[in-house]
């Protein structure tokens, strides 16, 4: 129990599981935890006055277990034996070998295949004059809204490390990019709680970490000791770096304490620059669905469930990253376009290549079990197995037309003698652990093949030493046995006891024969019985061999396994296409949208094969940069703005998309406001939550933006709501100028379009038929005049009665705000604003101050004229 308490201590708070013997054990408030979330059975190792509270399962349990308390949220902590029991000296030694957490996950077990898991740091600007006496303040203040911050994440089964500097107020943005399984930050750190961007929800497990380890000359420290470096700027890094690589540093410690293993695979820290990518903040990735739906949080139904074609585990996380990562660089949009239309009209090409990455493992994951120590022989065989497909993929892509294929050739390494040396080695049906033995390939080794005969009973050499002892003593009736309790012996029937030579010594005496061993038979069962052992012993000698061998290639592995998941996630874009009839689009750097025939991805793949009404888009200059689109509920407004965004998206991404022809602008940012919910636990209603997200957009969309707003305004009173929807256009068209679609429910702002050149007015059409409602799901110039939020109302089965009466208010409603033409009354033109003129350094001639300061003698101007001046000027101005 000291032993124990040892290993808690150097554990924290994770939850230890003690192994003795066959059995992982728990104690004390550990055991009470694990047999509630774990269902075991609660006993006690003492039964005295204070007995140890106690639990256990069987070690070969341990990868379940793990999952299940990872998946509850716990940390856990493994303390392994380190020596054979057998030969250790008084209590076995033990030591704990890794803490497992969230986000320091390498088991097949316990991973999702299909995403990444990231741990990721978070490193603030320490907060200015902070003293002990006024810590807490610090811990609740809020950061300022123009701060920077530090933001590293890490994949431990890949090797994947970056890091950047990004702004303060886009950190739940990136969060919400990057997906974390669990979050580092500093323990004197919880100003972000109280952030206008909102809480830690759904962002990964929160752990504290010690805030000196976020210190720059701490971080820099520990990573150029990892890296074997003596300065980080040759990996790129540069002056005013200094917050990403705080980040950086405390996760790279805390890899370090939680592994306690190699971290080789960890080669580089790539710096990641704010601009390289399309900006989607959380309520638009939300919104807009991409890799998981609002309803269930579910892959199925999302945009990424429908564009994840892979053949690989590597390729799914592979476009999951370029999803959540539109490029903006049109060079490197065209050259993805580029490789997948050669997949698109190769078909050969395409099936064949995805047919041989069907037969590809996940190498990424892989080298990361190899890396940390946990893999076991069925790993190494199915790296030899990647390999082997490798010369035939690589001959596919020789003489491609693609620039990106071309270079995709180049960086995969065939690794010939690698991949010979792990088949002649392995054998073709390997078990999952080292323990479980018999992984080696008869004739790879002539000293294991020895053992193994021995092991298995050397039934030759039994056979010749029976026959010779026949031959030396001319009983044709001896035999040689075996039982667990006397070993080997020679057994000779009562008849021929007369003939048993002296070097026969008797053993066991039967009702009919006697039993007898020699020196020579002894010593070949000490060989027998060792055998096992020493064979096992050779053969983790020779995983080890291999274990190393692949380690020492890990770099150029790592590059093979990086364009395997390229080369899938462009076969499969490709696939698709042809699957879901998609187009190239044309990538043009201005401004616009112009979109023919345009289906929204998601909904076209799930419906029947031509059901779904496309329609076309058409935003820019010369087609107006806001439309405005009217119509009832359900007739399909939120679909066509979303199609919209989502085709953008995909452009971006490198992929066809949905559509007869596609022109498309680039974006530097897509800013989606859909649907609405309540943010009850910071106290936002969901009328609250509308403002806070439409407040962002109006405050850092650009010209480049591309902005779907739906329905605006509808969680307050109509009025209220028609006035903000209204004065949010206006905005929009007059300060912003970025491509928008404006979905509403409020008809009144058709109005718009006749003040306002670039307001043009849309309305998905329906057909009204003996008072029913026919939706057509088509776009149509021009705007609704009525909301038909009434005939919606009886589809849904509001009582005839109440939707009667709903007709005759509103008939009275539209009477007190219509005019004589049918116009609404709500459009007042635009009040002039009234601009402040700053004063400038050359032109002050006009200015009625320029004067009166001529005038003045500052030489005769005591300080209290002065002020009484200073007053007197002030009294002016308020009047």
């Amino acid at each position: 129990m000291k032993q124990y308490h040892e290993a808690k201590e150097a554990s924290g708070d994770a939850l230890l599981f003690f192994r003795m013997g066959d059995f992982y054990e728990l104690f004390h408030n550990d055991a009470k935890t694990a047999a509630r979330v774990l269902g075991l059975t609660l006993t006690s190792r003492d039964k005295g006055e204070n007995p140890v509270p106690m639990a256990g399962f069987p070690h070969h349990q341990l990868d379940g277990y793990l999952a299940k308390l990872i998946r509850s949220g716990f940390r856990v902590a493994v303390c392994d034996q380190m020596e054979d029991p057998k030969q250790a000296k008084g209590i076995v030694r033990r030591e704990v070998t890794r803490i497992v957490t969230p986000g320091t996950l390498t088991d097949d077990a316990l991973l999702d295949p299909l995403a990444s898991n990231l741990l990721v740091a978070v490193c603030l600007p320490a907060p200015s004059g902070i003293s002990k006496s006024n810590e807490k303040d610090a811990k609740s203040s809020a950061l300022p809204l123009n701060s920077l911050a530090g933001i590293a994440w890490v994949e431990l089964s890949t090797g994947r490390f970056e890091a950047g500097v990004f702004k303060a107020d886009r950190i739940q943005d990136e969060l919400a990019r990057l997906e974390p399984a669990e979050v580092l930050l500093r323990d004197d750190e919880g100003r972000l709680q109280n952030q206008r961007t909102g809480a830690w929800d759904n962002r990964g497990t929160l752990t504290h970490r010690p805030a000196w380890q976020f210190g720059f000359d701490e971080s820099r420290r520990v990573l150029c000791e990892h890296f074997g470096v003596l300065s980080l700027e040759g990996m790129g890094w540069e002056e005013g770096d200094e917050l990403a690589i705080g980040a950086a540093g405390a996760a790279m410690a805390y890899l370090l304490e939680t592994q306690k293993n190699s971290l080789e695979h960890i080669s580089d820290l790539l710096p990641a620059r704010s601009g390289r990518f399309l900006e989607i903040d959380a309520a638009t990735r939300r919104s807009l669905e991409l890799t998981h739906t609002i309803r269930g949080a579910s892959r199925a139904g999302s945009l990424l469930d429908v564009m994840d074609q892979s053949k690989t585990p590597m390729g799914s996380r592979r476009i999951a990253h370029w999803l959540a990562s539109p490029l903006i660089d049109r060079n490197q949009i065209e050259s993805r376009l580029g490789a997948v239309a050669e997949f698109h009209k190769e078909k050969r090409l395409r099936e064949t290549l995805r047919e041989l990455l069907s037969n590809v493992y996940d190498l990424e994951r892989l080298l990361g079990r190899v890396a940390t120590g946990r893999c076991g022989p069925r790993d190494l065989q199915q790296v030899g197995r990647t390999l082997a497909q490798l010369p035939k993929l690589k001959a596919l892509l020789e003489a491609r037309h693609s620039e990106r294929l071309q270079q995709l050739y180049d960086r995969i390494d065939l690794l010939e003698e690698l991949r010979k040396q792990l088949e002649v080695a392995l054998v073709d049906d390997c078990p999952l652990l080292v323990r479980d033995g018999g992984f080696i390939r008869a004739g790879c080794s002539a000293r294991l093949d020895e053992f193994h005969s021995l092991a298995g009973g050397g039934k030759d050499w039994i056979a010749r030493y029976q026959a010779q002892q026949i031959k030396e003593t001319g009983i044709t009736s001896l035999k040689v046995g075996f039982t667990s309790v006397f070993g080997y012996y020679l057994e000779v029937t009562n008849t021929h006891r007369d003939r048993i030579p002296p070097n026969f010594i008797r053993k066991q005496t039967l009702k009919n024969a006697e039993r007898y061993i020699t020196p020579e038979l002894k010593e070949y069962e000490e060989k027998v019985l060792t055998a096992e052992d020493q064979a096992k012993s050779l053969e983790y000698e020779l995983f080890v061999e291999l274990r190393d061998a692949v380690h020492v290639h890990t770099a150029a592995l790592q590059q093979t396994a990086k364009t395997l998941a390229e080369l899938d996630v462009l076969a499969g874009l490709a696939e698709l296409a042809i699957k879901n009839n998609y187009i190239r689009p044309v990538i043009v750097d201005e401004p616009r949208l112009e979109i023919n025939e345009g289906r929204h991805p998601v909904l076209d793949a799930m419906l029947p094969q031509g059901t779904f009404v496309p329609n076309d888009t058409f935003v820019g200059a010369e087609h107006g940069r806001v439309l405005l689109i009217t119509g009832p509920n359900m007739a399909g407004k939120s679909t066509y703005i979303r199609q919209t965004a989502l085709m953008v998206l995909m452009a971006q991404m490198g992929s066809f998309v949905p559509a007869h022809r596609a022109t498309i602008g680039i974006a530097d940012r897509i800013f989606a406001r859909v649907g609405a919910s309540d943010e009850l636990s910071r106290g936002q209603s969901t009328f609250m939550v509308e403002m806070v997200e439409t407040a962002r957009i109006l405050n850092t969309a650009t010209e480049r933006s591309v902005i779907i707003l739906d329905e605006i305004g509808r969680g307050t009173s109509t009025y209220d709501g028609l006035s903000l929807a209204w004065s949010i256009v206006e905005h929009l068209h007059d300060s912003i100028g970025g491509r928008t679609l404006f979905a509403t429910h409020y008809h009144e702002l058709v109005e718009l379009e006749k003040s306002h050149v670039g307001v043009r007015n849309f309305n998905v059409a329906v057909k009204e038929w003996d008072d029913e409602l026919v939706f057509l799901h088509r776009i149509a110039r021009g705007g609704a005049d009525k909301s038909y939020g009434i005939h919606v109302a009886r589809l849904a089965g509001i009582p005839r009665d109440v939707n009667e009466r709903a007709k005759e208010i509103l008939a009275q409603l539209e009477i007190d705000h219509l005019n004589k033409h049918g116009e609404s009354k709500l459009a007042l033109p635009p009040k002039t604003k009234k601009k402040h003129i700053q004063m400038t350094l050359f032109q002050m001639d006009n200015h009625p101050m320029i004067d009166v300061l001529r005038d003045l003698d500052l030489t005769q101007l005591t300080p209290l004229a002065a002020m009484q001046l200073l007053d007197q000027w002030q009294r002016d101005l308020k009047s």
